[in-house]
Order: structure tokens, then C-alpha cells, then sequence
């Protein structure tokens, strides 16, 4: 069987659920996304009962590019029948769980999405990209990748992954009991808050110890003021990706807090619930927590996982023991592996990075008019908001627009307050001195 699309989506995260919620109604061209998994399922191992998204609602799929789309947050609010019910419930930030049902919700009404088909392979025939699956074989002008994340484990720790070692990303999907337990939570951003506060209390049985290790010197707040907001707006993206490559990765890396900090609120519950367990239920769990410690060996001893560690703040080393170790060491972007016959055709910097262009297609040696759009690529290219869901909306409009060759969707808004560029100097009027 051989199929012809005008646009073929890899892989069904957020990302690329955007990218079909706006494709979806255009009927002018014809889409599929694959996605090797059978249904829609947003990190489940994260979905703890009580945490927030830390971006508003209202930047979900598809609003900022369509306000009337069928398939926003408000649409999915009415559809449940709890429109009113939301806005008097005033929440200052959502639960993660209801998004990712929102998420869920959308994914269930696409009709372009194709679930429980793996891609094999993607080559290029010298005229279109063809997509190989076990039994048939589909054809497509355009491609849209979604590269996806991949959980990140140090590599002192990946032999150690099984019973008494898991990645944040497993916390919720496997069944373990903290009870008797030294358990020790590797990372100081909102995974490992979240995850010391679930273990507090108690829902996976009383711990005999809960440690935080970081790196960082302190557990460090997210930085959501109103300027550094700014970082998430098109005019910001713009900007910065005009700016000379080796600029990129230092500012990139100041503006760290800006998506990779613990929520206020976050902050708050956990250190309200130390102290009550310093001062008002002794018995609790109280947990250690230990920053500026850079873990760089863990081995076993018999049933235990001794962790070696540095001291950042008085140069000493350390070393500690568990017996239940969880990563909450975030993920790391990858392409996926069924674009490796096209992996070097694709154009990188020095550091093996994809060259994007501002509509997010990748720079190859291939036909000009067969693209490959990346989502979740472009960090050091596009900058700080790529990897997050801020402006999922806006980028899968500019992506949507490139495809179509005009502007169908909102993909602007006003100028920030905000000067970025030196202004470009206007032409000045010559006085010549008498």
C-alpha cells in the first residue's frame, strides 16, 4: 500500500499535536502525523495529584494563532461542561492532570492523527520523502519532526537504573514502596520538589529518609516576572535567532531561570511543609536537603548505592548511602532514529546541531521544495521557549503558514517594551560649517 501526503507529521507529542490541531481543519492539504505509541499519553509518571502547570492556560494548542479553534483549553472547558465551574474555581495555574486530559481530549476528535504506526526508516527517492512502516509505505512533500525528549541520567548512574534506581519520568508508572527506606532525589528543579513533597507524605509509604541533592547553590525559583516573560514572545524569537550563532549559547545559559526553576507555589508547600514537620508533627519525614553537591560515582555495596558527591560551597567530598535513588535530572532532546538514512544530509553547526531556519525547516542538500520542520530542536537556535509549551501555538502557526505559502494563522503580536537590537540609525541630514 502507497499513500501520497502533502504533509507527514513524526511523532504525536504536544508539539506536533498543535501542528495538526491547525492543519486539521484545512482541507486544502493532506496530513498525517504517526505516532508509534497507541494512544495520546502526556508523561504519566509525572502526574502527581496537585501540581501546576507553570505557564497560563491560555497559551495552549492552538489560541494564540486561532482564538475560535474547536480545539483550545476554553473549547475543552465547555465540552466537559465545566466552563463556569473553572472560572470561579480561580486557579492561578492548572493541574497538570487536567491538561494533559486536555491534551488527551484533542487528540481523541484529529482526524489526521495516525496512532500504533512506527516508522522504520524515512529516505528521500529524489522526489519526495517516503516514510517505511512494517506493511506499507507513505509518501510526503513535507515533513513535520517532532524530535521529542528522552529522559537524561547521568552516566555514573544509567547501570544502576532498575529496582533502586528510576528516573523522575517513572516516578507515577512504577510501583515501589518507599517504607524503611534512605531515599535519595537526585536534582534540584520542580521534579525534585515535587517528587521530596509527594514522598513526604506519605503516599508511597513512610521513608526512613528523604535527601535532595543539586548542583545548583540553592533550590532556585523560577523566574516569571514580567520582563523575563518577554523571553516568550515572537519578537524575542525573532531576535534571536538573527543573532550570530556564538552569541547564542551564553545568553541562552544566563536566562537559565526563565524555564528551568521551581514554581513559587512549589517552594512555598515544600518549605511550609518542613516546617511543620520540624515544629508541629515531629514524627514526620523531614527531608535533607543538600545543594551544591555535584554526585560524580555511585556504586553498589551489597543492597546499598553509595553515592560519591563533591562539595561546591566547602570543597569537601562526600559520600552518602541509599537504597531507593530517583533522577530528577530532566531529558534530553533526540532526533528519532527512523531519520538516520537522512541524518547526514541535514546541515549542522560545529557542535552537531540542526541549522534552522526562522520557519523552523532544517537546512539540507535536498530538493528545495521538500522541507523538514523540527520542533524541539532550535534551544541554542530560536532560543530559551523552544523546548517549552509557551509558544507551541505560535510556532506551529509559523510553521502551518510555511506550508501553505501564506499567512492563514496569526503568528505576530505587539512589539515588546522591551529593545533587544540597537536601533538602526535613520539617514541624518549633512551640515556643512560655513
Amino acid at each position: 500500500m502507497n499513500t501520497r501526503l502533502d504533509v507527514a507529521g513524526i511523532g504525536v507529542g504536544p508539539f506536533n499535536l498543535s501542528v495538526a490541531a491547525l492543519l486539521a481543519p484545512l482541507s486544502e492539504l493532506k496530513t498525517a502525523f504517526f505516532e508509534r505509541r497507541p494512544a495520546f499519553n502526556w508523561h504519566p509518571g509525572m502526574m502527581l495529584a496537585g501540581t501546576r502547570l507553570q505557564t497560563s492556560f491560555l497559551k495552549d494548542l492552538v489560541t494564540s494563532a486561532d482564538p475560535t479553534s474547536r480545539y483550545s483549553f476554553l473549547a475543552y472547558l465547555v465540552a466537559q461542561g465545566r466552563f463556569y465551574r473553572f472560572i470561579n474555581a480561580e486557579f492561578p495555574r492548572i493541574e497538570r492532570r487536567e491538561f494533559a486530559d486536555y491534551l488527551r481530549w484533542v487528540a481523541e476528535q484529529l482526524p489526521n492523527l495516525r496512532f500504533g504506526n512506527e516508522i522504520r526508516e524515512v529516505r528521500h527517492n529524489g522526489e519526495r520523502f517516503v516514510l517505511h512502516f512494517a506493511d506499507q509505505t507513505v509518501e510526503a512533500e513535507q515533513l513535520v519532526v517532532a524530535t521529542g525528549s528522552v529522559p537524561h541520567v547521568p552516566d555514573w548512574g544509567a547501570p544502576h537504573l532498575g529496582e533502586q534506581a528510576l528516573h523522575a519520568s517513572q516516578y507515577m508508572t512504577t510501583p515501589f514502596s518507599a517504607k524503611g527506606k534512605r531515599v535519595v532525589v537526585i536534582g534540584g528543579g520542580q521534579s525534585g520538589a515535587e517528587i521530596v513533597l509527594d514522598l513526604m507524605a506519605g503516599k508511597r509509604g513512610e521513608a526512613a529518609s528523604i535527601t535532595l541533592l543539586s548542583r545548583r547553590p540553592t533550590l532556585e525559583p523560577l523566574d516569571e516576572s514580567p520582563f523575563t516573560n518577554e523571553f516568550f514572545t515572537p519578537e524575542y524569537v525573532g531576535a534571536f535567532h538573527r543573532l550570530p550563532q556564538e552569541r547564542k549559547a551564553a545568553i541562552v545559559e544566563r536566562q537559565k531561570l526563565a524555564s528551568d526553576g521551581i514554581s513559587p507555589d512549589t517552594l512555598r508547600q515544600l518549605t511550609q511543609a518542613i516546617y511543620v514537620a520540624d515544629f508541629l508533627s515531629p514524627d514526620n519525614s523531614r527531608p535533607s536537603l543538600l545543594p551544591f553537591r555535584e554526585v560524580c560515582a555511585m556504586r553498589r555495596d551489597g543492597k546499598t548505592l553509595r553515592l560519591t558527591m563533591h562539595n561546591g560551597f566547602d570543597g569537601q567530598d562526600e559520600q552518602m548511602d541509599a537504597d531507593l535513588v530517583i533522577f530528577a535530572t530532566g531529558y534530553r532532546s533526540a532526533l528519532p532514529s527512523c531519520l538516520a538514512p537522512l541524518s547526514d544530509r541535514l546541515r549542522r553547526d560545529r557542535h552537531g546541531r540542526l541549522a534552522l531556519r526562522e520557519d523552523f525547516s532544517a537546512e539540507w542538500d535536498g530538493p528545495a521544495g521538500q522541507r523538514l520542520f523540527f520542533q524541539n530542536a532550535g534551544r541554542l537556535s530560536h532560543g530559551i521557549a523552544d523546548p517549552q509549551l509557551s509558544l507551541a501555538a505560535w510556532r506551529s502557526a509559523v510553521i502551518v503558514n510555511s506550508l501553505l505559502g501564506r499567512r492563514h494563522y496569526n503568528d505576530s503580536d505587539a512589539a515588546t517594551p522591551l529593545n533587544w537590537t540597537a536601533p538602526q540609525a535613520s539617514p541624518a541630514s549633512t551640515t556643512v560649517a560655513a
